[in-house]
Formats: structure tokens, sequence, C-alpha cells
């Protein structure tokens, strides 16, 4: 039987911002594939891109951005080849999105009700939005249905647009850091609504965040991100037990856990350089504590190691 294709592929997906200073690069070189039903996890430092390559996916990159070379396959239809109203259609039907500050995403002079409505197919739109708002957590939905979202804490906001993003039924929801704002109680009622939703619905999910112990109850399999680049996928458990690159193994030490108590945390030395500093080399070597000469002098690809891939000369 042949293997089912991938519902989204980005390769070599390059991203640059407009700045007084010229012409910025932020994402290079970036390739990855998100598999019918699977929840892929993206990690790395605030700065890496994770919602860079996000906001270039649905294509917000806004004026100031611009895809230099690669393209993005939802279905195998080229998203950056379609015009904009073409795109907007897909927005909400086929991908949808959770961002990562719900206060500046929601419109502050419309009620959510018709916010959540906008994406609502069904003809009983007022039912299924505050159905939507019961599945995740809200009290009293049918109450706060009509509130503005200043009358909102800053969860409740965040658990209305995963409403928004779920009312379209997408086949490839990305979240981008979609529990920040949550409770731990809250939390774990989303993270079982999105397994819930790949479950009932064959929805993808494209998880970014910072939380590794997130990861490892969400994802499939993860992709490592690190100034602008892909650096490591793995599946999750690999990932977790052997991880390949510097980088990955450097931010699994830097997790608290509770099966070995320390007084401090480890840290990674160092800063993660601004877009556009290296022009080649590694750009982890000036905080890796392995790095060789070959790694300032070549870029490395990346490379498959058995089910994995690393972007490193010395893993």
């Amino acid at each position: 039987m042949a293997a089912e294709p991938p519902l989204l592929e980005i390769d070599n997906l390059s991203v640059a911002f407009h700045t007084e200073a010229g012409l910025r690069p932020v994402l290079d070189d970036v390739s990855l594939a998100v598999q019918p039903r699977e929840i892929l996890g993206i990690v790395g430092e605030s700065g890496s891109g994770k919602s860079v390559m996000a906001l270039a996916i649905m294509r917000l990159l806004g004026e100031q951005g611009v895809v230099r070379d690669g393209q993005i396959r939802l279905d195998e239809r080229d998203l950056l080849a379609l015009d904009a109203e073409t795109m907007r259609r897909v927005r909400g039907r086929k991908i949808a999105m959770i961002f990562q500050e719900p206060m500046t995403s929601l419109h502050p002079l419309l009620r959510i009700s018709r916010q959540i409505e906008e994406a609502v197919a069904s003809p009983d739109k007022r039912a299924v939005g505050i159905r939507l708002l019961e599945d995740v957590g809200i009290p009293a939905a049918a109450t706060r249905y009509d509130d503005y979202p200043h009358r909102l804490s800053g969860g409740m906001r965040q658990r209305v647009m995963i409403a928004m993003a779920m009312a379209g039924h997408p086949r490839l929801l990305i979240a981008d850091e979609p529990t920040t704002a949550l409770d731990v109680t809250i939390q774990a009622q989303i993270l079982a609504l999105m397994r819930r939703l790949r479950e009932e619905r064959g929805s993808a999910i494209m998880f970014i965040t910072h939380d590794m112990g997130v990861i490892a109850q969400m994802a499939d399999r993860v992709a490592v991100m690190y100034a602008g680049q892909i650096v490591e996928t793995a599946a999750t458990r690999t990932l977790l037990t052997r991880p390949l690159h510097p980088y990955t193994r450097l931010l699994l030490a830097a997790m608290p856990t509770t099966r070995h108590r320390r007084a401090t945390l480890e840290v990674i030395p160092g800063q993660m350089p601004p877009p556009g500093s290296i022009a080649s080399g590694c750009r982890f070597r000036t905080r890796c504590p392995v790095a060789i000469s070959r790694c300032a002098e070549e870029t490395p690809a990346l490379m498959t190691r058995g089910d994995s891939a690393v972007r490193c000369w010395v893993a």
C-alpha cells in the first residue's frame, strides 16, 4: 500500500523582513512535513523562528515580510501561489491558527459571539458557538457569549481563540503557545480537547511551545529550531531519550524534573545570534560545548540519522 502523502510540506523555505538596515533574513532553508492526523511539536528558544514559520504558512507575514525562496504545500496545493481571496477561504476551513497573544488577535470592538460565528459553517451559528465555548472550558458560556474581549480574563480570551480556530474543523491546526496563559487545570483540558480534535475529526496539529513537558504529552514527532533553521527532527520518544544535536541536549538538560531534584537548573551559555549575523558555518557553534573547526568553516545540511535528521557535523 502506498504511503499517505503529507498534509503539509515545507521545502527550503526562506523568509526575510524589510528593516531600516535593509532586508534581514529570519528563516533559512526550512524543510519539514506534517502527516495527516499527526501532532508535530515545534520547540526552540524565543527568536528561533517558530512563530514566523507559522505566519508564513498562513500567509500573514504582513507588508514587511518576504518569502525569498521555497514552497509551502497543503494537500499538495502550493499556498504561496494562491491569490489573496483564495487564501482567505483556505484559512479557517483548511488551516487555522491559535495566535500567541489573544488580546491583540481579538477585535476589541466586536462581541466574541460575532468573531466566533464568522468561522462557523452551521446555520445554527449561536448554538454551535456556545457549545465551542463550553468545549474549551468557559464557565456560563451562554452568558459570556455576547461579551466584549475586554470583559474576559487573559485565559478566557485564549480559550476564545482556541474555540475560533476549531470552529471551521480545519485539516491543520497551528497552535502557537496555546496554553501559556492558562492554569494547569484548564491547560490539561485544552490539551485533551486538541487530542480529541485529532481523534474525532482527523485534524493534524502543529504545536509550538517552549514546554518540553507538554511536547512529551502531545507530540508524535518534534522539530527543534535554532536561529531560523531546523536543527533536529525525530520521533518524540527518540528525541527525549537520544537527542543528537548539542542544542537539543542542552534544552533537555535545562528542563526541571521530578525524578532528580537539583538546586539549580542547567543554562545554555551565551545568546542566540541576531538574524543574518552568521553567513556561514553552524549557527550554534559559539554556544556549543563540542564545536570543532569545521563548524565555523562549513554550514551543515540537515542530515538523516536513522529515523531522525540533524544539522550538525559532530552528531
